[in-house]
């Protein structure tokens, strides 16, 4: 069994008097692919917010290789290994579609110049992105604008890769073609916690899924297991809450 690569534990929330993470208590192991889904506002991009870093959580503490990193940001933590998407895409405008990627490579992941060039590189040929490396990153449509996001992550060379939505607003086809390059990225040993709305597309690449609700996790298990789970039917998939 791999050892565990990142550990949260009793992480709280609060955003005024909302409390949206709940005591959440959550681990990942080195090179496991884990999805995470519920219904809208359940915590889960909160969550992910949490683990990289883009706000301070008001308790709970979390380890990265048995290393506290609760007080680092969003930058630090990049530097360390853990790097995400945005639901909704942030390319850099102004900018092509290689400098967006090598930017992220050089500032995000801290590389020098020729090593994040040969990074970025790396990265748009693996996404896919070659074709368009010299367009403007605003020009680009939805499926390129969401490759885009995977693609300056990637450049960063992440140990933790956190996916927000990046199925989202696409159409079946064009999911397909980004799980395609997700499964390689597993296979290059790099751990990713996914959170997707489209669950047809998410299980073909986890092989554990976790489900929140009101800013707790209520279950966590094998895919199928979970979304069996009589309580995930009831929050997540509109079942009767008893």
């Amino acid at each position: 069994m791999e050892p565990i690569l990142l550990q949260a534990r009793g992480l709280t929330k609060r955003f005024g008097v909302n409390t949206v993470l709940a005591g959440v208590d959550f681990s990942v192991r080195s090179g496991e692919a884990v999805g995470i889904v519920g219904p809208n506002g359940a915590g889960k991009t909160t969550l992910l917010s949490a683990l990289a870093g883009s706000f301070q959580v008001n308790t709970g503490i979390i380890l990265m290789r048995d290393r506290d990193i609760t007080p680092l940001d969003a930058a630090r933590r990049c530097r360390l290994g853990i790097s995400r998407s945005h639901q909704v895409p942030r390319p850099f405008t102004g900018m092509t579609v290689f400098e967006n990627v090598l930017t992220a490579a050089m500032h995000g992941g801290g590389f020098r110049q020729s090593e994040a060039y040969d990074r970025s590189i790396d990265a748009v040929n693996l996404c896919g992105m070659l074709s368009t490396a010299n367009r403007k990153a605003e020009t680009l449509g939805l499926l390129d604008r969401k490759r885009l996001e995977l693609t300056r992550a990637l450049a960063t060379h992440p140990d933790l890769l956190l996916l927000d939505e990046i199925g989202g607003g696409l159409t079946d086809s064009e999911a397909q073609e980004l799980v395609e390059t997700i499964r390689t990225l597993r296979g290059r040993g790099i751990t990713i916690v996914w959170i997707e709305h489209i669950v047809h597309v998410l299980v073909q690449v986890v092989e554990r899924l976790i489900c929140m609700d009101s800013g707790r996790i209520i279950a966590d298990g094998p895919p199928q297991a979970v979304l069996s789970d009589a309580t995930v039917v009831s929050a997540y998939l509109g079942g009767q809450r008893s």
